[in-house]
């Protein structure tokens, strides 16, 4: 495994000392919306796709705002509503617009604020609309008026548009991926919030804004080319704490952009943000210039190949055990339909897989049709099931899976209930709703033991920590969906033009940051 930092090692430090006529107790409001869309994935994710918290329940979702903890006990924070939804397709209009409705009903009943705590993801698409955060950014703004600071909390796979710049005073991103860092980030964005409010930068309402350097980079890539555990992104990544800590800055952040969305605002941005002007513009400026000119050096995280070449070299006399692959396209946590049944027709198909000698374990498909089917006829009964492609055909539509049924669990929170039918070598996972397996213990609460398989196939991109461990060896495989890795086979027609790989017709783009703060002026 690559060296990396370790996120439980990432903090803020103490909150600056309240200056004269600072805020000692600011009323902050916290909400937001948070999913990643694909709009190349026929699903739509709707009321039944969010989890929304509001009151008490928001509030103990910021572990950092427990009782006790610094930063609870600097403010008065009023949790509003926030929705969360596991990555998906492109929001369905009406549930966007009750969710955002929430939010501004939620300003008003309980505002005034001084600051605002705007949690989002980045890469929102909603159906019919171009740059869904900017949109309620915009309402948010309306609802509090120009003088309460907001903070914006933001994945660094969304996406970061002038319009959605110019109505937050803050802004920032993780900086891992995969994200074991979420919650630092979300900490850190309430911190700087605090901060400015006691005085940072001075008292006065302008003051109390910083600037903010802003460069678009015309380079959009999938996550599994920007993982921070390789170079080069781990080497630009981890310029950005060196720039925040230097005098005048208060933050810098990097957003890879989302790969998956056809919008003009999809691709790689840098903001540094702080009181001096000429610092933040050089800092911002140079990070841009980092990413632009590595844009030729990006490359898968892992070894990648076709499906049928990582199966051959998986099952291979002596290959390492268990082997992982990365069933890329369908990818729920990349925003993929999660019941694309392509790979698991493939895996079915497979001559060396049907007479039992091995165990492969397939994560997953969702078909709630197949899950009712398996529980009527019970454990250890024999079934023909059709399952998958319900949502999203791909090239496949729904496969014939015949086999024994192993397990049925119910009562997860994400899948609802869960089987496992075995066919052959295979052991396929049908799940009621959309899950992504990240952990061991999604596999052994049916009654899998993954560290003992000869291969596990998920639905994933890079792997997560827990299967990024367990792996002994593993390989990407670019297979067919709505969060396909081959980009350029989507069919993108609304970016900005010059984005590369799309567009490759400019070859030094002008990386000049444009340099704003809320109330003055912009300038160039």
């Amino acid at each position: 495994m690559t060296d990396r930092p370790d996120a439980s090692q990432i903090w803020m430090g103490p909150l600056v000392a309240v200056a004269h006529d600072g805020m000692s107790r600011p009323r902050i409001g916290i909400a937001g919306i948070s999913i990643e869309s694909s709009t190349f994935s026929p699903h739509i994710s709707g009321d039944e796709a969010f989890t929304v918290r509001t009151g008490a329940e928001l509030l103990a979702y910021y572990p950092f705002l427990e009782r006790g903890r610094p930063l609870r006990d600097a403010a008065e924070w009023i949790p509003l509503t926030h929705g969360r939804s596991l990555p998906g397709g492109a929001v369905a209009p009406t549930t966007y617009l009750r969710m955002k409705e929430a939010i501004i009903e939620g300003i008003s009943a309980h505002g005034p604020f001084d600051g605002f705590f705007f949690d989002i993801h980045g890469a929102m698409s909603v159906v019919g609309m171009q740059d869904a955060e900017a949109d309620l950014a915009s309402a948010v703004r309306d609802a509090l008026g120009p003088d309460t600071l907001i903070s914006a909390s933001m994945d660094l796979h969304g996406n970061v548009s002038r319009e959605l710049l110019d109505e937050v005073d803050l802004i920032t991103c993780y900086r891992m991926a995969p994200h074991e860092d979420w919650l630092n980030t979300k900490e850190r964005a309430a911190h700087h919030l605090l901060d400015r409010l006691r005085g940072a930068g001075g008292t006065d309402p302008l003051r109390r804004r910083p600037y903010k350097a802003w460069v678009p980079v015309p380079v959009l890539l999938p996550g599994e080319k920007t993982s921070t555990r390789l170079d080069p992104a781990k080497r630009i990544y981890a310029q950005v704490p060196d720039v925040e800590a230097l005098p005048g800055v208060v933050d810098a952040a990097i957003w890879v952009g989302y790969a998956w969305a056809d919008e003009p605002r999809c691709q790689a941005a840098v903001v540094v943000t702080g009181d001096e002007r000429g610092t933040i513009a050089r800092e911002a400026e140079k990070l841009a210039r980092l990413y632009w000119n590595a844009r030729e050096d990006f490359a898968f995280v892992g070894p990648a190949a076709s499906l049928g070449d990582a199966l051959d070299r998986a099952l291979a006399d002596g290959a390492a055990r268990p082997y992982v692959i990365s069933d890329s396209g369908d990818n729920p946590t990349a925003g993929g339909a999660g019941d694309v049944s392509w790979t698991l027709g493939e895996l079915l198909a497979r001559p060396d897989l049907t007479d039992g000698a091995r165990t492969v374990i397939y994560a997953s498909v969702f078909d709630p049709g197949a899950v009712a089917e398996a529980v009527a006829a019970g454990t250890g009964a024999a079934v023909e099931l059709s399952v998958g492609g319900r949502v999203d055909a791909g090239p496949r539509g729904p496969v014939a899976l015949g086999g024994e049924i192993v397990s049925i669990t119910e009562g997860d929170d994400d899948a609802g209930t869960q089987v496992v039918v075995r066919a052959g070598s295979v052991y396929a996972i049908v799940t009621e709703r959309r899950k992504p397996f990240h952990h061991l213990d999604d596999f052994r609460m049916l009654g899998l033991e993954p560290e003992s398989a000869d291969v596990v196939i998920v639905k994933i991109g890079y792997l997560e920590p827990e299967l990024y461990a367990l792996a002994a060896d593993w390989t990407l495989a670019l297979t067919p969906g709505g969060v396909d890795q081959d980009l350029l086979r989507l069919g993108h027609r609304h970016l900005a033009p010059g984005v590369v790989p799309f567009d490759t017709s400019v070859p030094d783009p002008d990386l000049t940051p444009a340099v704003s703060r809320r109330g003055e002026e912009d300038h160039a």
